[in-house]
C-alpha cells in the first residue's frame, strides 16, 4: 500500500477532541520554539567562543541539543507522515502499515483479552441468575414474556403440523407403550390401591349398589317374575313367589348391613384374599401376562387409537390457538404467574443460582471461544476500512502530545551528551 497524504478536509471534532487538538498544537509550538532557541544559542555561543572560551561548553550543549531535537522530530513525524513530504524509506509508518497494524491488533485482542482464563474469570464476576430472577420477578415483564411465549406456541404447533414430527411422535409413543409390560404394571397399580385396605371402599360401593338394587321396585318385580316362572303352579296359587322374594330380600339386606358394619367380616376377608390373589397372579402368571399383552397390542393396533391421538392433538392445538387470541387468555395468565414464581424461587435458592451462574459461564465462555477468531477478524477488518487520514488523526490526537515531549527529552539528553563529550575533549587536549 503506497501512502498518500490526505487532501480531504478533516471532519468536525467534538469538544474533547478539540481540546486534545489545541493541547497538541501548543506542545508542538513549544517543542519547535525550544529547537529554534537551541539553534540561536548555538550560533551565538559559537560566534563569541573566541572572546569567551567558556561559551564553548554552551555551544556544545546547544549543538547536541539541536541534533537530538531534530532527530526526535524526525522520529515523531515519521510515525504519521513523510517528513517535509520527502519519500524517505520507513516513514509514514502508521499509514504504510495499516493492514499489519489491524491484523496485529485483532490478534492481540484475541490472544490477551479473549483467552479462556480471563474470559471465565470476568464472566464469573457477573451474577447472571440474580439478573434473571430480578427480571422475572417483575409482574409486567413476566406478563410480557408470557404474551410472547403464548404467541409463539401456536406457530410452533402449526410448524409441527407441516412436518412429519407429529406422526413421528405418535409412532414413538405407540412403540414406547408397546414396550410397557401391562400385567406387572397393573399389579403395581392394584398394589397401591390395596395399601391401607383402600380397596375396601370399592367393596363398600358394591354393597351400596346391591342395596339400591334390592330397594328398586322394578328390580323386585323382575325378580318376583323370575321366581314365579321357576315355581310350580300350585305354589303360585298361594303367592309363594311374594313370600320367597320377601325372605330373599330380607336375608340379603341383613347380610349387607352386617358386612357394612363389620370391617373384619368374613366377606371382606374373602374379598381381600381374592384381590391379593389376583394381584399376585398378574405379577407372576405367564398366562395372565400373555393375555394382557395380547389385549394391549390389539388396542394399540386399532385405528380408533390413532384417531384418538389425532383428535387429542387437534383439540389441544385448537384450544391453544383460541386461548392465545383471547384477551383473558388462561395460558398467558398461568405462564405469567409461573414466571413470577420462578423468579422468586430463583432469588431464594442459592444452590440453583450457583448452578445457573456456572452454566452461564460455561455457555458464554464456550461461545466466546468459538467466536473469538471472528471477533479478531472483525476488528482487523474495521481498522483496515478506516480512512487513513482519520486513523492518523485519531492516533495523533490521543498520543501526539506525549510524543512531542520526546522532542524535549531528546534536546535535553542530546545537550547533556554533547556537553560531556566536549568536556572530555577539552580534558584530552589539555593533557
Amino acid at each position: 500500500m503506497t501512502y498518500q497524504a490526505p487532501v480531504a478536509a478533516n471532519p468536525p471534532l467534538d469538544a474533547t477532541a478539540e481540546a486534545k487538538r489545541s493541547a497538541l498544537r501548543r506542545t508542538k509550538l513549544m517543542a519547535t520554539t525550544a529547537l529554534g532557541l537551541c539553534v540561536l544559542v548555538f550560533a551565538g555561543a559559537k560566534s563569541l567562543e573566541g572572546r569567551y572560551p567558556w561559551l564553548g561548553f554552551v555551544a556544545a550543549f546547544a549543538e547536541a541539543a539541536t541534533i537530538g531535537g531534530l532527530a526526535d522530530w524526525y522520529a515523531v513525524v515519521a510515525l504519521f507522515r513523510r517528513p517535509l513530504g520527502l519519500p524517505i524509506p520507513h516513514t509514514a509508518i502508521i499509514p504504510e502499515n495499516q493492514n499489519r497494524i489491524a491484523d496485529n491488533l485483532g490478534r492481540f485482542i484475541e490472544v490477551n483479552f479473549l483467552a479462556p482464563g480471563p474470559v471465565r474469570e470476568k464472566l464469573a464476576e457477573v451474577d447472571f441468575s440474580a439478573l434473571v430472577a430480578d427480571w422475572l420477578a417483575g409482574p409486567e415483564r413476566a406478563a410480557g414474556l408470557a404474551s410472547f411465549v403464548s404467541r409463539l406456541v401456536p406457530r410452533m404447533l402449526a410448524a409441527i403440523d407441516q412436518t412429519g414430527l407429529r406422526g413421528f411422535v405418535a409412532d414413538r409413543m405407540t412403540k414406547e407403550l408397546d414396550k410397557v409390560q401391562l400385567a406387572p404394571l397393573a399389579a403395581e397399580l392394584l398394589s397401591a390401591l390395596t395399601d391401607d385396605r383402600r380397596h375396601q371402599k370399592l367393596f363398600d360401593e358394591f354393597i351400596r349398589v346391591v342395596s339400591r338394587f334390592l330397594s328398586d321396585e322394578q328390580a323386585l318385580a323382575t325378580m318376583r317374575e323370575k321366581i314365579r316362572e321357576e315355581l310350580p303352579s300350585l305354589f303360585n296359587m298361594f303367592r309363594a313367589d311374594a313370600y320367597l322374594l320377601k325372605k330373599i330380600v330380607a336375608s340379603a339386606g341383613s347380610l349387607l348391613e352386617e358386612v357394612r358394619a363389620d370391617p373384619d367380616h368374613p366377606a371382606r376377608v374373602e374379598f381381600d384374599r381374592f384381590v391379593h390373589g389376583f394381584i399376585e397372579r398378574l405379577r407372576t402368571s405367564k398366562q395372565y401376562a400373555r393375555r394382557a399383552e395380547a389385549l394391549k397390542r390389539d388396542f394399540l393396533a386399532r385405528p380408533e387409537f390413532k384417531a384418538l391421538a389425532g383428535d387429542m392433538w387437534e383439540s389441544l392445538r385448537l384450544f391453544i390457538e383460541q386461548d392465545a387470541q383471547a384477551p383473558d387468555s388462561t395460558v398467558r395468565a398461568h405462564l405469567a404467574t409461573m414466571f413470577v414464581e420462578v423468579g422468586r424461587h430463583l432469588a431464594d435458592d442459592d444452590r440453583i443460582r450457583a448452578d445457573m451462574n456456572q452454566g452461564f459461564v460455561v455457555a458464554l465462555a464456550s461461545f466466546v471461544e468459538s467466536q473469538k477468531s471472528g471477533v479478531s477478524k472483525f476488528i482487523a477488518d474495521q481498522v483496515k476500512r478506516w480512512d487513513l487520514a482519520q486513523l492518523t488523526r485519531l492516533i495523533e490526537l490521543n498520543i501526539g502530545k506525549d510524543l512531542q515531549y520526546i522532542r524535549f527529552n531528546g534536546m535535553i539528553i542530546g545537550g547533556l551528551a554533547g556537553l560531556v563529550l566536549y568536556a572530555l575533549e577539552r580534558l584530552l587536549l589539555a593533557a
